[in-house]
């Protein structure tokens, strides 16, 4: 049965993908959003 193995190499291959979440990006973007957030609360205040 050629679809069994063919099942189990894709279903191999998407265990072994570690695609990154777009909230797991990094300190770079966390420091962006956080300077954009102080901005924010600036504007409010007035």
């Amino acid at each position: 049965m050629t679809n069994a193995r063919f099942i189990k190499s894709v279903t191999d291959a998407a265990k072994q993908d570690a695609s990154k979440m777009p909230w797991a990006r990094g300190k770079r973007r966390e420091m962006f959003i956080a300077k954009r957030k102080a901005a924010l609360e600036l504007r409010k205040s007035a």
